[in-house]
């Protein structure tokens, strides 16, 4: 496929220039130039699609606790060192529209929720990103969210998330409708490249913090690179 996406994305909104998943990281990032973000939406246990990380609250916020066993009203009640709260999924698409730009929604289910949260994350995606302009790259680790995503709104573009580029890469992505492979920039050869390339598939690499490593990347054949450096790899870095 075509890559429509932007080149450059900014990792967890605003990458290590602000707290991490964040109303505040989306807007810094856009401030920087970046035209694409990246962020994780996680259940929270009565439902509602917030965005963080981690299945606790415990690294990013001053509470303690588990995501998938709180209300929204709990969590709504934690704030990270910038006195934020954690946002709830369509505050963040709320923003992206405001600010005109598009993101890389990772699906970043609870243990156990796996299904239950692609379902829900596809839902919202279609209902909340009507009518943009570019449309949203849902992707995630978990091969059942994917599949629950995949049902539930098929025409949505996925990425399959992987650490280590996996042997039975194409029949997976064949199998969920992949339209890109999301990996560890490390685990990228060029010959790797080429064979993604040659199926249909575009290349997201992930978490590239290097200039130098980045330009060898985009010359490898990635199609994008996620970053935290914003201060070093900007939107227009080639």
């Amino acid at each position: 496929m075509s890559w429509p996406w932007p080149k450059i994305v900014a990792h967890r909104g605003g990458g290590a220039l602000a707290p991490e998943n964040t109303l505040g990281a989306i807007r810094l990032g856009a401030s920087m130039g970046f035209k694409a973000v990246e962020f994780d939406v996680m259940l929270a246990g009565d439902g509602t699609a917030m965005v963080i990380h981690d299945e606790t609250v415990d690294r990013t916020t001053d509470g303690r606790g588990e995501v998938s066993k709180m209300s929204f009203a709990e969590l709504a009640r934690f704030k990270n060192k910038n006195n934020e709260r954690i946002p709830k999924y369509e505050e963040a698409v709320a923003l992206c529209s405001e600010l005109g730009i598009c993101a890389n929604v990772e699906i970043k289910p609870a243990q156990g929720h796996e299904r239950r949260t692609g379902e829900a994350v596809a839902h919202m995606t279609r209902d909340l990103w009507q009518g943009a302009p570019l449309g949203p790259l849902l992707s995630s680790f978990s091969v059942e969210a994917l599949e629950a995503a995949q049902a539930a709104a098929p025409e949505l573009p996925r990425g399959y998330l992987v650490v280590k580029i996996p042997q039975d890469w194409r029949a997976t992505m064949k199998r969920l409708g992949c339209v890109a492979l999301h990996c560890n920039y490390k685990s990228l050869t060029t010959e790797l490249a080429r064979e993604i390339h040659a199926a249909g598939y575009s290349i997201l690499l992930w978490t590239v913090n290097e200039p130098a490593e980045a330009q060898r990347l985009l010359r490898m054949g990635a199609d994008c690179v996620v970053t935290d450096a914003l201060d070093r790899i900007g939107p227009d870095f080639s």
